[in-house]
């Protein structure tokens, strides 16, 4: 199996300064607000934007969608690239930035031992500021309080929450999906589907899954730091939490989702084998749920952020006004 590669990811720290600079200046939509929000995730605040029809009143029933960055990247880019379209179509969409990541608050870590609390259970501890780890429990966890936040919001159809997700986010939104019931509708674009797979690999993880486990060990045990104490390998934006890695798999446990699932590959990928990635979870999916499976011809993984952006925008909606925008009966 081909897997990812150190050198290829690259290319999305420049990506994510291109998408800012061609669309920082564009203005919204007709008919389309923006407001900044904060969305609350196991007791850290993370920083959001929602987008949605102009003049939308409580009494509204919009469906709702919320969109995940992939690695490396922040909800900057999915202002400006994504989310005002979708909002255009007729939906309430929200975008975050990660714990750790962009505008939002970090994960703290206790540093030393705890103290006693007072009598009303406060105490003064130092803690250690996590900032931009890759971790996909943590990411999917922000998802999930996300789509916990978007129901809350006046005018949005409870029943109706879609997700999209792009690159490693792509693998994020189908196992959300396969966790959380309240999903309907997923789109997942150039997704890696299997971080075990690229763990195991020693070009990506030096020692690969047998150094994973036993650094998870030393982290339980108290025999170093409780976080991933590392640089970023070389070319990558973020620390790699290799240790929850070597256990997540959305392609493992994509036979539990009950979404409407739109999967979109690059017909050459060159930073995973997409027929163990995308390819494989449409097979897992297709006679369980809708599911439709496009490949792009003649592109590589990051082109579809660029020449090809439009034409997975056009599915995405195309999938969502299918099997989002009706309301149930």
């Amino acid at each position: 199996m081909r897997l990812i590669q150190r050198s290829f990811l690259v290319p999305l720290v420049l990506w994510t300064a291109l998408a800012a600079a061609a669309f920082g200046q564009q203005s919204l939509p007709d008919g389309v607000e923006r407001r900044g929000v904060d969305v609350w995730s196991d007791g850290t605040r993370l920083s959001g934007d929602l987008f949605f029809p102009a003049g939308k009143q409580a009494s509204d029933r919009y469906p709702g969608i919320v969109l995940a960055h992939g690695w490396g990247g922040t909800r900057d880019h999915l202002n400006q690239a994504y989310a005002p379209f979708f909002a255009a179509e007729g939906f309430v969409v929200l975008t975050i930035d990660y714990r750790g990541w962009g505008d939002s608050d970090s994960r703290l870590v206790l540093q030393g031992e705890q103290p006693e609390a007072d009598d009303s259970g406060h105490l003064t501890v130092k803690v250690k500021a996590l900032r931009e780890i890759v971790d996909p429990f943590d990411q999917t966890e922000d998802i999930r309080n996300a789509i916990s936040w978007i129901q809350g919001e006046p005018g949005v159809d409870a029943e109706r929450i879609g997700l999209w997700g792009s690159s490693y986010s792509g693998g994020h939104v189908i196992y959300v999906a396969a966790h959380d019931p309240r999903v309907k509708v997923t789109v997942s674009q150039v997704g890696s589907m299997d971080s075990v797979g690229s763990v195991s690999n020693p070009a990506f993880f030096p020692g690969g899954l047998e150094a994973a486990h036993s650094s998870a060990v030393a982290m339980a045990r108290g025999d170093g730091a409780p976080y991933p104490d590392r640089e970023p390998a070389p070319g990558l934006r973020g620390t790699p939490f290799f240790e929850r890695m070597a256990h997540y798999s959305p392609r493992d446990v994509a036979h539990r989702s009950q979404a409407a699932a739109l999967i979109i590959d690059a017909g050459e990928e060159e930073l995973f084998d997409i027929k163990e990635h995308g390819q494989a979870v449409y097979s897992i999916l297709k006679n369980r749920v809708p599911t439709k499976y496009v490949v792009i011809p003649g592109i590589k993984h990051y082109d579809i952020y660029r020449d090809s952006r439009q034409q997975a925008v056009d599915l995405a909606i195309a999938w969502y006004k299918e099997h989002l925008a009706r309301p149930a009966s």
